[in-house]
């Protein structure tokens, strides 16, 4: 007799006809299959299903057990019905489910094949051929819980009892899950329906979920005034630009609130399904953001301007400059201005006066010919800059004007414009002149990184020289220098030829002074410029795009220099592989 006969003949009695217990066993293979393929035949697409072959462990006990009911719903092993737990979550807990049942189901048939070896019959010397049978096998129910791998959730699945067996019973699912340690998030309803449930086996329920440990949120700064500005002037559509419109300087009056914080909070510890506590972090607080002339509230939630002035993000923290404000113009009622903050100047800033800021400046009108404007931020000229060639503008970052003619300009980061008359023009960055007229004629444009204009020279054909690439600032600071030791030089031998006396004594060790520290720092620069140069690849870089170029145009990468003989339009000018290339 085979083993799956013998299985049966326990649990449902022998049958007196081999041909009966072939037709039997024959059909019980068709009931497994039928069960293993009962789930797959509504074309189910649940990602949280576990499919089973159908010579699988599990079919086998499902067999046995529907042979004694007469019906029994077919096995389902999903652990997500409701759709609530993430999918990630899920994909990684079906092959532990599989070899957590797997395991369970091949245990409950070793034990029956055990018992079938027990009470098989035996025979007796003494007794000829009557056969002693042992009693039956009796296995309870067997409720088996698996718990995700962060034992926030625990599922049940209940195998049948075997033989005269205790079926499942609220005291056993209890009993037994007391002795699992399952004692947090459990469903008390799903524990009382169970008992009674017609799908109680072969069936997998959610039957306990724990809590999930949530960590606090960390502190953050909210921001009343911008960290950066945007610092780019818009076209409109008629190709003009509104130059009073960059609002630079972000006024702040005394006591006003400059950023507020927004405390951490506290994390919220979570709770295993074994009744175990999952440790939270609480959020990390962050200091505000105080720099020169701000003070934090008594509250310290808050940072407030200790003096009415300009605020500005320095990149670590939140400052107030003093901003001086002049109502008309720089001229002899005002003299020269050296100030440590910005400068608003409603007015223009007359021949001959010079202003020097650490700040933003902002000039409402004109900068005249033989002036001096030097700004350690952006500089904005609303009507334009007009020079006669002495005039010198710098800025530390960006500079933007109406116009410029007949004036030498220093930027460290871009320039825009609408028109460049006869000027010097120095840029690490952007030269942008597409508003208004959009022309430059005439003088010496350079810029590190890009020029980029509607017109570039005239139908006279006047010089304009574009530069492209380099070190533009940090030449003319060599220039400045240069042109400062030449100037010095000259002073020293005309003190010399003078005649001995304290006067010139005092002149000549002050001359002497200057003209060493101007040697120092030719020097400085002329080293940073070898360091610089040896990671720069001045001949490559820069590009020149312009809608429209006159003959009489320079444009030079470097040494390499191409000359415009005739008009040309919608060009670039770059350079490749070493030679200036004109698309």
């Amino acid at each position: 007799m085979s083993l799956k006969e013998t299985i049966t003949n326990i649990l449902f009695g022998s049958k007196q006809e081999t041909g009966a217990a072939d037709e039997t066993g024959a059909e019980r293979e068709s009931v497994v299959e039928e069960a293993a393929a009962e789930p797959l035949a509504g074309g189910s697409t649940d990602p949280a299903r576990l499919e089973l072959p159908p010579e699988h462990p599990l079919f086998r006990l499902y067999d046995l057990r529907r042979r004694i009911s007469g019906y029994l719903p077919a096995p389902l092993l999903s652990l997500d019905e409701e759709g609530a737990l993430p999918p990630e979550m899920i994909q990684k807990e079906l092959g532990r489910l599989r070899s957590s049942i797997t395991g369970v189901c091949s245990s409950r048939l070793k034990q029956i094949r055990d018992g079938e070896k027990k009470s098989a019959p035996k025979k007796k010397p003494d007794q000829g051929q009557n056969p002693e049978q042992d009693a039956p096998l009796a296995l309870d129910a067997l409720p088996h819980f698996f718990l995700s791998a962060d034992k926030l959730y625990a599922w049940v699945l209940v195998l049948p009892p075997v033989g005269p067996g205790q079926e499942l019973s609220r005291e056993l699912l209890l009993r037994t899950m007391l002795d699992q340690g399952i004692s947090f998030g459990v469903d008390e309803r799903l524990v009382n329906r169970l008992a009674h449930d017609d799908e109680r086996y072969f069936h997998l329920f959610l039957i306990a979920k724990g809590k999930r440990a949530f960590d606090g949120e960390n502190g953050n700064i909210v921001d009343y005034f911008p960290r950066s500005i945007d610092r780019v002037l818009e076209v409109d559509e008629y190709g003009q630009v509104d130059y009073t419109n960059l609002n630079l300087i972000r006024n702040v009056k005394l006591g006003q609130e400059i950023c507020r914080l927004i405390q951490p909070t506290e994390g919220d510890p979570g709770r295993t399904v074994l009744d175990q506590e999952i440790p939270a972090k609480s959020g990390r607080p962050v200091p505000l953001p105080k720099g020169r002339n701000t003070e934090i509230s008594e509250d310290g939630l808050t940072l407030i301007a200790s003096m009415a002035g300009h605020v500005e993000f320095t990149g670590r923290s939140f400052q107030v400059k003093p901003v001086l404000d002049i109502q008309g113009d720089v001229d002899f009622s005002t003299g020269d201005i050296n100030f440590i903050g910005d400068i608003n100047i409603e007015g223009d800033v007359l021949s001959g006066f010079t202003i020097r800021a650490m700040g933003n400046i902002h000039v409402g009108g004109v900068v005249e010919a033989g002036s001096s404007v030097e700004a350690g931020g952006d500089l904005v000229v609303v009507k334009g800059i007009l020079g006669d060639g002495s005039t010198i503008v710098r800025s530390q970052r960006s500079i933007f004007s109406k116009y410029i003619e007949n004036a030498t300009i220093y930027a460290r980061e871009n320039l825009q414009t609408d028109c460049i008359i006869n000027g010097s023009i120095y840029c690490d960055g952007e030269v942008r002149v597409r508003s208004g007229r959009g022309c430059i004629m005439g003088g010496r444009i350079w810029a590190a990184k890009m020029v980029n204009v509607s017109t570039v020279g005239a139908q006279s054909e006047c010089r304009t020289s574009i530069a492209l690439g380099g070190l533009p600032c940090t030449n003319f600071e060599r220039e400045i220098i240069q042109k400062q030791l030449k100037e010095l030089e000259m002073e020293l031998e005309k003190l010399e030829c003078q005649l001995d006396s304290p006067t010139k004594s005092s002149i000549l060790g002050k001359t002497r002074m200057k003209l060493s520290v101007a040697e120092l720092k030719l020097k400085q620069l002329e080293e940073d410029l070898v360091d610089i140069k040896q990671t720069l690849k001045e001949t490559e870089s820069g590009r020149l795009e312009c809608s429209h170029a006159y003959p009489g145009t320079e444009i030079s990468f470097g040494d390499e220099v191409l000359r415009l003989r005739q008009e040309t339009r919608q060009c670039i000018v770059k350079m490749v592989c070493g030679e200036i290339v004109v698309m």
